[in-house]
């Protein structure tokens, strides 16, 4: 079933907002302890530590306070720098950039912010495309264009702003150049990843019409229209024809 795009002067793109970080209290405690650690000795963390202990046995008496992952996760720190002191050589001070610890979390930041960025950035790269496809289905040229790597994403978009409903012309289209080997999936790769990214409709459309094509090379795409039908309503049986073809063939 294929639901009418909204006009364009209706249809608005969502924003594609930066994900917030989560507050971990439980990292701000560590963050803290490194902070107030930094330039001491083995001696001052010894006594940083004791005064944390006394702290956690204090809030152990409060029912209030069972639940806080703060307080435990700096004595848990004062604990491990301590450590780190006690295996180093006498005088030294920590250091929080010399941290093997500090500097893993550091790294781990760093890839998780790229990760978020490159989510982004495919996020806004998906929205362009979204727009592109609505104004190729309104101008009536979609089928003249070739699919790009990543409209499998975008085919999800669409549906999705459709409130779920089957696109059928861009099923159909992506099906057609699946089949053809146009646009990306000239690449043999693309065509292996497409079998996990579209549906199993559109594959079994590709497919079908991949075995039609063989058997009747000069048909049009008018009198393959059946394909798209049997593939919508019976994908499995679809498939299983286009097995059965290509034993045949």
């Amino acid at each position: 079933m294929t639901t009418p795009w909204p006009p364009r002067t209706t249809a608005r793109r969502p924003r594609v907002a930066a994900p917030r970080e989560p507050v971990d209290p439980a990292r701000i405690g560590r963050r803290v302890v490194r902070r107030r650690a930094k330039g001491m000795d083995a001696g001052a963390v010894a006594a940083a530590l004791e005064d944390a202990r006394f702290d956690a046995r204090q809030a152990s008496r409060h029912e209030d306070l069972a639940d806080d992952v703060r307080g435990p996760a700096e004595l848990a720190e004062w604990e491990r720098i301590e450590q780190l002191l006690a295996a180093a050589l006498p005088g030294t001070v920590y250091d929080p950039d010399t941290d093997p610890v500090v500097r893993a979390e550091l790294e781990a930041d760093a890839a998780a912010a790229a990760a978020r960025e490159a989510d982004l950035r495919e996020a806004a790269r998906v929205a362009a495309r979204v727009d592109e496809l609505q104004a190729l289905r309104e101008l009536g040229t979609l089928e003249q264009t070739e699919p790009r790597t990543g409209d499998e994403a975008v085919r999800d978009e669409l549906t999705r702003r459709a409130g779920g409903y089957v696109q059928g012309d861009v099923d159909g289209w992506l099906a057609r150049a699946l089949a053809a080997h146009l646009g990306h999936y000239r690449d043999p790769a693309a065509r292996e990843d497409a079998a996990g990214r579209l549906t199993a409709p559109v594959l079994a459309h590709a497919a079908l019409l991949t075995e039609l094509a063989r058997l009747v090379p000069d048909a049009n795409v008018d009198q393959l229209a059946f394909a798209a039908r049997l593939a919508t309503t019976e994908p499995e049986a679809a498939g299983a024809l286009a097995a059965f073809l290509t034993r045949a063939h």
